[in-house]
């Protein structure tokens, strides 16, 4: 198998904590260059992960002049997203950016548009589809063990988990609080399972009610409330074309003691994910509860490893490198997750429904 040589853009939390240690398991990957504005980051990545000959940059368009590389991984705060990944492909390689894809639909599209001309990869850092029991699920409605799916709840709540550190409470370069945060997986993850990019509308309600109060009680520390700019909890109603609904429930800090499980109900069956599967339906006039243990056979590729999500994304990232295969995120359905996510924010502001063309 050959070498493929990687390029890491953004050497903070989400690189150290994801990104760099699973690609690093990863036999035929060489991390080769890194690109941070803080040097003494880029410097330490190196140091961890890096070729005894990587090179270190401050400014990201240094490191994609280097030919030698194939792959890029973006992972700077979310504003950045488009631009450095639009550089990248355009520069011709192929580009990992963490989720979200991008804080506007405009720039999630033009991210598509980019990789389409450039004929180079584009997948996005949503590792919760990578998961068994996601994969599972999403081979039980594939088969269609469930039957039509007309109901899904998605909820990421946290009854006090606001992170403190970085830009996550900057509005401007993050693009909003835990709905772009976390809710941006957990509506990838469900319409992964259903299989269903067809939205016709979206309302979203968004609420700013804890973040005025210093919460010592918060799993990471307190907060100055006037730097607290984006919302604390935010709810969408998303309806499909085919008459579906999805109702996504995303916070940080919410009054609540059990944040749920993600829901799918059918015609034939429901299946709630609690970790393993509770799948609920009716046989023989009675009805009866299942549960199943997803393993790694549930997966597409790699179904004799116990990989975690984080290591099975990154390599599947790489197989469909080397193998020219579609990577299990592609670029288009991402694009949708951030349309539903904007639409969301521009419904709770104006207090209308927004229609999708």
């Amino acid at each position: 198998m050959r070498t493929v040589k990687v390029g890491i853009i953004g050497c903070g939390g989400i690189a150290n904590g994801k990104h760099m240690p699973n690609l690093a398991k990863v036999e035929n990957v060489e991390i080769v260059a890194f690109c941070d504005i803080v040097m003494d980051r880029a410097k330490d990545a190196k140091k961890k992960y890096g070729t005894k000959d990587a090179k270190v940059f401050k400014n990201y368009k240094s490191l994609l002049e280097m030919d030698e590389i194939e792959v890029v991984h973006v992972l700077t705060h979310n504003s950045a997203h488009a631009k450095i990944t639009i550089a990248a492909l355009n520069a011709g390689k192929h580009v990992m950016c963490e989720k979200p894809m991008a804080t506007t639909s405009k720039e999630a599209r033009a991210m598509c548009d980019a990789a389409k001309k450039s004929g180079k990869k584009l997948s996005i850092g949503y590792q919760t589809r990578s998961t068994t029991s996601f994969q599972a699920a999403r081979n039980m409605v594939k088969n269609g063990d469930l039957g039509e799916i007309y109901y899904c709840k998605a909820p990421a709540l946290r009854r006090r988990g606001a992170p403190t550190w970085g830009v996550f409470l900057d509005k401007e370069k993050q693009g909003g609080g835990p709905m772009i945060d976390i809710g941006t997986h957990s509506i990838d993850a469900a319409l992964f399972v259903m299989n269903n990019y067809d939205v016709e509308s979206v309302t979203g309600t968004t609420f700013r009610k804890l973040a005025d109060t210093a919460m010592t009680t918060n799993e990471w520390g307190s907060w100055k409330s006037e730097e607290f700019v984006v919302e604390d909890c935010a709810i969408g109603h998303v309806k499909f074309k085919n008459g579906a609904i999805m109702i996504v429930e995303a916070s940080w800090l919410l009054n609540i003691e059990n944040p749920g499980h993600t829901v799918f109900c059918g015609t034939k069956a429901g299946i709630e994910m609690r970790g393993n599967i509770k799948i609920n339906g009716q046989k023989d006039d009675k009805l009866f509860t299942e549960e199943y243990k997803p393993t790694s056979a549930d997966r597409d590729l790699f179904k004799d490893k116990d990989y975690s999500a984080e290591e099975y994304e990154a390599r599947q990232w790489i197989h469909s490198i080397v193998n020219n295969v579609s990577p299990v995120t592609l670029p288009e359905q991402a694009a949708v997750v951030s349309e539903i996510i904007e639409a969301i924010y521009k419904s709770a502001a104006s207090g209308k429904t927004i229609y999708f063309k």
